[in-house]
Parts: structure tokens; sequence; C-alpha cells
């Protein structure tokens, strides 16, 4: 009769929750300071929390599971990421948390890892962007080239976006296929185009004229 396959010991659950140390620490060290990331340790779970790097929540290592990780310890079916849901710290600061577990060979949920981002400082730089590109009524009006130049960037943009980088960023090879694209699309024969294109890819108008042959 076949053997039942055995379960993990504690010396392999010790060596997971050590890794995932390592990986707090290497996220928080990434996304610091705004961000805190938490090692929950489900086994235990009266003194779940393992490690804290960026303490943003005021918590302390040896304190509890939250109703998170006890819905995941009682229940091994719950969905195991549960990304940029909507919280907040002691203190009343908006968060955005994602939350992992992490399940053994069995199946059974016996850690977590959770980032929790302090929302604080960004909603505020979204209210200074929001007030620096505010526009007010005017009578005057002006033409520099706005449609042209709105045309060309975007096109640019998305090119760089679909290589999952910027328009300043781009690889010589890509950014030769960016200005052949353009070329063909006749934005260079637009008054400024060339122009335009080589500010918006921080070059010069000589490189746009070379990458165009």
């Amino acid at each position: 009769m076949p053997k039942a396959p055995a379960k993990p010991s504690n010396a392999t659950n010790k060596h997971l929750l050590a890794e995932l140390k390592n990986i707090a620490e290497g996220l928080g060290k990434t996304f610091a300071p705004f961000c805190e990331v938490v090692v929950h340790d489900l086994t235990h779970p009266k003194n779940a929390i393992l490690a804290i790097e960026n303490n943003l929540s005021g918590r302390r290592v040896g304190q509890p599971a939250t109703e998170l990780g006890l819905a995941r310890i009682q229940d091994p079916d719950y969905p195991a990421v549960i990304a940029n849901y909507a919280n907040q710290f002691a203190d009343g600061r908006k968060v955005k948390s994602t939350s992992v577990g992490i399940r053994n060979e069995e199946g059974d949920y016996v850690a977590a890892i959770c980032l929790n981002v302090d929302l604080t400082l960004f909603n505020g730089f979204q209210a200074a962007m929001s007030q620096f590109t505010a526009i007010e009524s005017s009578a005057v009006t002006e033409t520099l080239d706005a449609a042209n130049a709105d045309r060309i960037q975007q096109c640019i943009d998305e090119f760089a976006a679909a290589r999952a980088t910027t328009a300043r960023s781009l690889r010589p090879a890509d950014r030769k296929q960016l200005v052949q694209d353009l070329k063909k699309a006749g934005y260079l024969e637009i008054r400024r185009g060339a122009e335009i294109a080589a500010a918006h890819m921080g070059v010069s108008r000589a490189t746009v004229y070379s990458d165009a042959k």
C-alpha cells in the first residue's frame, strides 16, 4: 500500500519564511519610503507578523494576523492574490494594499507578504500637479503648432509604451524604426515635424534626419 506523502516539515516552512523576509527587504528598499512590506507567518496566527520593512502602520513584529490572514488560514481556497484594495492606517491615512498568500506543497497557506502603499504623498503630488497645469480663461489666443505637436508626440509615446520604455529612453534601433514610421506617416513633412519629434525624443534634428534615411 503506497505511503501518504509526507507533510512539509517545520524546517521547510522556516526556510520559506526566511526567503520571504529577504524578498520583503528587497521590496522595501526598492519602494522606500512610501511602501510598507509585511511578512506574515500564518502558522502562528497569534504572533503572525514576522517582519516589517518601511514601518508606516506603527505595527510591531509579533502582533497577530489580520482578518485577511485569518481568512486564508481557515480557507485554503481563498484567493492567493488580492491586489490594489482600499485600506487605511490607524491614523486615517489612505492606503492601497496588495496581499499575496503563500501555500506549502500540501496547498495550505503558511505565509503571506503584504504591500501597503501610503497614498498621502501621491494625493498631494496629484493636487499640486492639478494646480500647476490649470489654465485660466483668457481672451488671448496663440498657436504653437499644437495640433501637429500633439499628433507627433502621441505617436512617439505610443511606440515607446509598446516597448515598456519612454520616448527619451528608446534604443537607437527602435528610435530609427520609429522615425521611419513617422516618415511613412508623413509627420516629418509637416512644418517643424522633425524638430518636434527630435525635442520629444531628446535628440538632435540631425539625428532624426539621419534615422529617416
